[in-house]
C-alpha cells in the first residue's frame, strides 16, 4: 500500500504542476496575444519558404558545425514537414535551419582558398545545413499535433495552396481537418512507396547505429555495407503483414503477406483479456507464463525433449492447445498468460513466413518494422527466436531504431527537391537534447518555448520531489516535451518493453563533414578504445563522470559570472546530464552503440544545451598567459641543443605538458599543489625512458637520426592538439617549430567548439601570434600560413637564423568533444590532410580514449600521459602518469 500511496502522490503532484503551468501558460498567451483565435480554425501567419537548393553556398560562422546555407535561386517548392498519420500514432519529420552570425575569419578564408575547400558543395542540389526532427503524437490527440505544427509555423506557404506531404490512412481521414485548421492541402503519398523510401534512406545514409539484432534482451548494432545492401526483405507488421522485396531505390514488390498481424493480436487480446489498449496488452505479456495455456512438447512426451527431431521440452507444440483438455472458463485463465501466448503465436508465425519467403527468394537480410514492433523487447526476441529456429542459425532478424518513422521519412523524400539526394552517413550527427520533465512513463507538459521554460519545468518537478528521468527526445530543444507520448522509464526485468524503446534523437545535417582521408580502412575503423559493453567498464566510467559533475558545474557557473541565472542553468544541466547517465546505465544502447567518446560528447552537448559554451574560458586564458611568459626561455634552451638531443627533449616536453588536463581528477588535485610552471618542471624531471609504450627510437630513425641517417623530411604534418596552456604552448608549439625548421609544413588541428580546457581553432591564432613575438621561425611560418594577417607583431629578426617561409596553419577538426571520431571531420581538415604524410595525435582523448588502435595511410605518432589508473592498467598494463609514445609507419 505504501507504494500505491507514493504513486498516487506523484500523480497528484504532476497534476498540480500541469495545472500551475497551464495557468501560467494561459496568462502568458493572453499577455503576448499569441494564442490561436477562438473557434475551429487556426490563423495562418506568414508563409512557408519556397526553397531552391541550386547554387547554395555556406555563409556565416564557419566555426559552427551546422552553418547556414545561402539559397540564391529560390523558386521551386520544398517543404520542411512530412507526416505519416496512422490509426494509433502520427509521425512527423520536419527540417529546421539556423541563422548564424557572420564572422570575418580571414585565417579560414586563406586556408580554404589555399586548399580549395568547398564546404561539401559538390552536387547540383547540396544538402541543407540544419536539423531533421522526429516527433510522435497519439492520433487521438491530433489537435495537439496541429497546435505543434502551427506553433513552429511548419505549415506556412507563399500562397493559399500550401501543400504538405503525408502518407497513411489518416492522410485521407484528416485531410479536411488540416485544410480547416491550418489552411493546407494534404498531398497523399503511397504508403508502400514511402515505407521503402524511408527504409532505404536509413540503411544507406542516416546513422551508423541504425540496424540491430535483438537476442534475449541484448541489442547488437549491425554495420550495413551500403554497396551490398540489396536485395533485402522488409517485413512491415501493422494490422496485417506485408513482405516487401527491395531491390534498390524505387525498386520493390510485395512478395507475400499474412492477415495474421498486429490487428489480430490486439483484436483477440481485447476479446480475451478486456484490455483497452495495445500497450496495455503488451504490458500484460511481460508478466505472463504461456505454459499454462500452450501445449508444449514436454506435455506430450512426459516432460522430455523430442531430441530425435531437435525439439526441446519447452517448444510450443500447439498455441492454446492445453486449453482443450482442461475444464475451465476464460475467467479461470490469467490475462497475462493469454497475452503472452497470443504474442508468441503471432510473432513465431510471422518469423516463420518471413524466413521461408527470404529462403525462397535467396535473400540474406530481413528487416522488421511496423506498429506491432514498437521497440518492444519481447516481440523482437520472439521474432528473432523464430528466424533463428527455422533457419537453424543461418539467418538473423534485424530491426531499425527509426522504424516508426519509415513512412514519414519516405513522404519527406517524395518532395521533388528534398535536399537529401546525396547525403552521406558522415554528414549526419545525432544528438539527444533533454525535453520536458519525464516520469512515470510519460513526458509531462506542452511543447517548450525556450530554455527558461524548460528549466522552470524541471525546477517544479524537483520542488515536488519527483525524480526526473531521461526523456524520449522527439523534437528540438525548444519544443520537446510533447503531449504525453508513452515510453516508460525502464525498471525491473530485462525484457520489459520500455527497456528496448530506443530513443530517437535529432539528426543534424552537416554538409561540411568528411571522412578523414588518411584512415587506412574507414570501413573497419572504430574510434572508441574502451568497450562499454562490459558492464564493469560502463559502471566505472559513469561513476567517474558523476563524480566530476559538481566541479564541472562550478566551472560552468563561474564562467558566466556566477549569476543567479547561471546557477539555475548549472543545476538544470546537472540534473539533465545525470538523467542521461541513469537512462544509459539501465539501457546502454538507448542512444545507439555506446562508447566513452559518445559519453564525453553527450556531456559537452548537454552543457551547450543549457547555454554553457565555454566553461573553462577563464582558466584557459590564465594558463595561456602563464605559459607564454616562459616560452622564450624554453625556446632558448632548446636552441642550445644538438638536433638529436632536441628531438628527445621536445617529445619529453609534449608528454610532460600533457599533464594539464582538467578532465582528469588526479591532475586537478595536482593543481592545488603548485603553479603551472612548477608542475610542468616537476613533470619534465620525471620523463625518464623507457616509457610504458616507447617507440621513440623508431620515430627518431624515421626523422633522419641513427646509424643510417637517411636524408628525409615529411612534407606536411598534422598535429592534433589537446589542452590550452602549457600543453599547447610549451609542448606542441615547440614540436611544431622543430618540424617547420626542418622544412615540414605544419597544420595545427584543434576543436571547432570548446570542450573542457581543450584549445579551439578560434583561440590558436592568437596564441601563435603571441608566441611569434619571441620567435622568428614561428612568425614567418605563421605569416606564410595566413595566421598573422591582422596581428601587429613586433619582433627583432635574428640574422643568424635561417628564415623560413614554410607555412604554419590552423584548421578546425569539426567537433566539440575531448575525443575525435575521424569518420566525421571538417572539410577543411579533410582537404589539408590529402597531402600530409605525418599525423601526430596528442592527449588522452584523441590518442588513447579514441584512435589508439587506428591505422593510417601515413606515418603516425601517438603521444599521451595516462592520467587515469584504470585506463593505464587496462590499456598499457601500467600505472597513472605512465607515458605513451607510439610510432606507427604508414600502412
Amino acid at each position: 500500500m505504501d507504494s500505491l500511496k507514493e504513486d498516487q502522490s506523484d500523480t497528484q503532484a504532476i497534476d498540480n504542476i500541469n495545472e500551475d503551468a497551464q495557468n501560467i501558460r494561459e496568462k502568458e498567451d493572453t499577455e503576448k496575444d499569441m494564442a490561436p483565435p477562438v473557434g475551429n480554425s487556426i490563423h495562418r501567419s506568414g508563409s512557408r519558404p519556397q526553397l531552391d537548393l541550386s547554387g547554395a553556398a555556406i555563409q556565416g560562422n564557419f566555426e559552427e558545425r551546422d552553418p547556414t546555407i545561402l539559397l540564391p535561386n529560390q523558386s521551386d517548392d520544398i517543404s520542411h514537414l512530412a507526416l505519416d498519420i496512422g490509426g494509433s500514432l502520427i509521425k512527423l519529420v520536419y527540417f529546421s535551419r539556423h541563422e548564424d552570425r557572420a564572422v570575418n575569419d580571414k585565417r579560414k578564408t586563406s586556408t580554404k582558398e589555399r586548399f580549395g575547400v568547398t564546404n561539401g558543395n559538390r552536387r547540383s542540389f547540396p544538402i541543407l545545413g540544419g536539423r531533421l526532427h522526429f516527433v510522435k503524437f497519439e492520433t487521438t490527440k491530433i489537435n495537439e499535433c496541429l497546435e505543434f505544427i502551427h506553433s513552429k509555423q511548419l505549415h506556412r506557404g507563399d500562397n493559399d495552396n500550401a501543400v504538405i506531404k503525408a502518407t497513411g490512412g489518416g492522410a485521407y481521414k484528416f485531410a479536411d481537418l488540416f485544410k480547416e485548421k491550418l489552411g493546407v492541402v494534404i498531398d497523399k503519398e503511397d504508403e508502400m512507396n514511402c515505407l521503402v523510401s524511408g527504409a532505404n534512406f536509413l540503411l544507406k545514409v542516416a546513422i551508423r547505429h541504425e540496424a540491430f539484432t535483438h537476442k534475449e534482451g541484448h541489442k547488437e548494432f549491425v554495420q550495413i555495407d551500403h554497396n551490398d545492401m540489396y536485395p533485402y526483405l522488409l517485413v512491415n507488421i501493422g494490422s496485417g503483414v506485408s513482405l516487401i522485396k527491395v531491390d534498390g531505390d524505387g525498386k520493390f514488390q510485395r512478395v507475400s503477406g499474412t492477415n495474421v498481424g498486429g490487428g489480430t493480436y490486439w483484436g483477440l487480446g481485447k476479446l480475451l483479456t478486456k484490455c483497452k489498449s495495445f500497450d496495455e496488452l503488451l504490458e500484460l505479456s511481460q508478466r505472463g507464463d504461456n505454459s499454462s495455456v500452450d501445449m508444449l512438447v514436454g506435455d506430450i512426451y512426459g516432460g522430455l525433449d523430442y531430441s530425435k527431431i531437435g525439439l526441446s521440452a519447452s517448444t510450443i507444440a500447439s498455441s492454446f492447445g492445453k486449453v482443450i483438455s482442461e475444464n475451465k472458463e476464460i475467467e479461470d485463465y490469467r490475462p497475462e498468460d493469454i497475452s503472452l501466448s497470443l504474442l508468441r503465436m503471432i510473432s513465431y508465425n510471422i518469423g516463420q513466413i518471413s524466413y521461408l519467403t527470404a529462403l525462397q527468394l535467396g535473400i540474406k537480410r530481413i528487416f522488421f518494422g511496423g506498429f506491432f514492433i514498437r521497440g518492444h523487447a519481447y516481440t523482437m526476441d520472439t521474432i528473432s527466436f523464430a528466424i533463428k529456429f527455422w533457419s537453424k542459425g543461418g539467418a538473423e532478424a534485424m530491426f531499425l531504431r527509426h522504424e516508426g518513422f519509415l513512412g514519414a521519412l519516405g513522404a519527406f523524400m517524395s518532395y521533388e527537391k528534398h535536399g537529401l539526394d546525396d547525403l552521406m552517413v558522415h554528414q549526419l550527427v545525432e544528438r539527444f537534447p533533454m525535453g520536458a520533465p519525464y516520469t512515470g512513463g510519460k513526458i509531462h507538459g506542452p511543447p517548450l518555448g525556450d530554455l527558461n521554460e524548460k528549466i522552470s519545468w524541471m525546477e517544479k518537478f524537483v520542488r515536488k520531489g519527483i525524480k526526473i528521468t531521461a526523456p524520449v527526445p522527439m523534437a528540438s530543444p525548444r519544443t520537446t516535451g510533447l503531449g504525453g507520448f508513452e515510453a516508460p522509464s525502464s525498471k525491473g526485468d530485462a525484457l520489459r518493453c520500455d527497456e528496448s524503446n530506443l530513443n530517437v534523437g535529432v539528426l543534424h545535417l552537416v554538409p561540411s563533414l568528411e571522412v578523414f582521408p588518411l584512415l587506412a580502412d574507414p570501413k573497419t575503423y572504430e574510434p572508441n578504445t574502451i568497450d562499454l559493453a562490459d558492464p564493469n567498464e560502463l559502471e566505472y566510467w559513469f561513476t567517474v563522470l558523476s563524480e566530476h559533475l559538481p566541479d564541472l558545474v562550478d566551472k560552468a557557473v563561474a564562467s558566466e559570472g556566477g549569476t543567479d541565472d547561471a546557477r539555475r542553468r548549472g543545476d538544470a544541466f546537472a540534473r539533465a546530464f545525470s538523467a542521461h547517465l541513469a537512462r544509459l546505465m539501465e539501457e546502454p544502447a538507448a542512444y545507439g552503440k555506446l562508447g566513452l567518446a559518445n559519453l564525453l560528447e553527450l556531456r559537452e552537448e548537454c552543457l551547450r544545451e543549457f547555454n554553457f559554451f565555454d566553461a573553462y574560458s577563464t582558466i584557459k586564458q590564465r594558463e595561456n598567459e602563464a605559459s607564454l611568459a616562459v616560452l622564450p626561455d624554453l625556446l632558448m634552451e632548446l636552441d642550445s641543443m644538438s638536433e638529436e638531443t632536441r628531438l628527445l627533449t621536445l617529445i619529453e616536453g609534449v608528454l610532460a605538458a600533457n599533464i594539464f588536463d582538467w578532465g582528469s581528477r588526479a591532475c586537478v588535485d595536482l593543481y592545488h599543489k603548485g603553479t603551472i610552471i612548477e608542475i610542468y618542471r616537476m613533470s619534465r624531471k620525471k620523463m625518464q625512458r623507457p616509457w610504458r609504450v616507447d617507440d621513440f627510437d623508431a620515430f627518431k630513425e624515421r626523422m633522419g637520426f641513427g646509424d643510417k641517417k637517411p636524408s628525409f623530411r615529411h612534407k606536411r604534418a598534422l598535429l592534433f592538439v589537446d589542452n590550452s596552456g602549457a600543453d599547447v604552448v610549451l609542448g606542441m608549439l615547440p614540436l611544431a617549430r622543430e618540424l617547420l625548421r626542418r622544412g615540414t609544413e605544419v597544420v595545427l588541428v584543434a576543436n571547432s567548439l570548446p570542450a573542457l580546457n581543450d584549445v579551439t581553432a578560434m583561440e590558436l591564432p592568437e596564441i601563435v601570434a603571441e608566441a611569434a613575438k619571441h620567435c622568428d621561425i614561428l612568425r614567418r611560418a605563421a605569416e606564410a600560413g595566413g595566421l598573422l594577417m591582422d596581428a601587429m607583431i613586433n619582433t627583432q629578426d635574428n640574422p643568424g637564423e635561417k628564415l623560413s617561409s614554410t607555412p604554419l596553419m590552423v584548421v578546425e577538426n569539426g567537433c566539440g568533444s575531448p575525443c575525435i571520431d575521424l569518420r566525421q571531420v571538417s572539410s577543411e581538415l579533410a582537404a589539408v590532410a590529402k597531402d600530409a604524410d605525418l599525423v601526430i595525435l596528442e592527449g588522452m582523448g584523441r590518442a588513447l580514449h579514441t584512435n589508439y588502435n587506428a591505422r593510417f595511410k601515413c606515418d603516425a605518432l601517438k603521444l599521451a600521459m595516462v592520467k587515469n589508473q584504470r585506463l593505464a592498467e587496462k590499456l598499457i598494463k601500467g600505472n597513472i602518469y605512465d607515458c605513451v609514445c607510439r610510432y606507427e609507419p604508414a600502412s
